[in-house]
């Protein structure tokens, strides 16, 4: 690493940082997210940790693929957190790293509790989580003060992996200008459904973005009531973030990758359509 005006915490043996990658781009990792990379003995990543950023790891360190992806096989999260347990009281600087943030949606709580009942220590290394990143990517704010003063991320499945017991629609549907799905690919039509019927205008824009922030990022445009059939007829895969709101419409003057291909970006996007809070 460049030298720095300031000193990087140490990584000690024994050690395991829960360090989030961000959602695709290694350029958008942290400072601290570098310095342990370059310093881990071990280092166990998730599927949605770009192969380039492994690349950064220390010669020698060892890699551990511990992803979880819906309806494959994978390491259950028991599994993963005495692997954990293992590599830090064998001595090793043990790096645990997931894609985006752990601490959203991401089970990093879960881990570093793991870690805690069996003495452990640890660190938190936030990452740019793919609700914010992600949507940055593809030209859409979270917030934006002519739209919304709020925003509300939500996970589109639960344990057993159907949409979660518990949500609370007509306040998601009525109380929330915006909203963030995360993992909300398989059960799109569910939702978008449950929303409408809990007072959500069909209309309400959409913007559905795969692969955000990689080389193979896709953005789809869309409404609350036709999202699922466009989703499977453009044939959008997951992971995928679904943004649902008046943002979306901003992104017409705020697609900067757009715009490096060639789209004349529009100075006002929200138009005829007004600048209203909703929230």
């Amino acid at each position: 690493m460049d030298k720095l005006p300031f000193a990087m915490p140490d990584f000690a043996p024994g050690w395991v940082w829960l360090v989030g990658a961000g959602p695709g781009d290694p350029g958008l990792l942290s400072l601290l997210a570098l310095h342990a990379l370059r310093a881990a003995d071990v280092v166990v990543y998730d599927a949605l940790v770009d192969k380039r950023i492994l690349e950064l790891a220390r010669r020698g360190a060892v890699l551990e693929y511990a992803g979880k992806r819906g309806g494959k096989p994978s390491a259950s999260q028991p599994d993963i957190s005495r692997r954990l347990v293992q590599h830090a009281k064998a001595g090793l600087r043990v790096l645990r790293l997931k894609g985006g943030d752990p601490f959203v949606f991401g089970r990093g709580g879960e881990e570093a509790l793991a870690l805690v009942a069996e003495g452990v220590p640890f660190r938190i290394v936030p990452g740019i989580t793919a609700g914010i990143g992600g949507l940055g990517y593809a030209g859409i704010p979270v917030t934006h003060r002519d739209t919304n003063h709020a925003v509300t991320f939500v996970t589109g499945h639960g344990i057993a992996g159907e949409v979660p017991d518990g949500l609370d629609w007509p306040a998601l549907a009525r109380g929330a200008p915006v909203l963030v799905f995360y993992m909300a690919i398989k059960h799109l039509e569910t939702i978008s459904r449950r929303l409408i019927a809990a007072g959500r205008p069909a209309d309400d824009p959409v913007a559905i973005v795969s692969r955000a922030a990689t080389d193979d990022q896709r953005v789809l445009e869309t409404t609350l009531g036709a999202c699922a059939a466009e989703a499977a007829r453009h044939a959008i895969e997951p992971p995928a973030v679904v943004a649902i709101g008046a943002v979306v419409r901003l992104r017409a003057g705020l697609d900067w990758i757009g715009a490096l291909a060639g789209r004349v970006l529009d100075a006002d996007p929200l138009g005829a359509h007004g600048r209203r809070d909703t929230g």
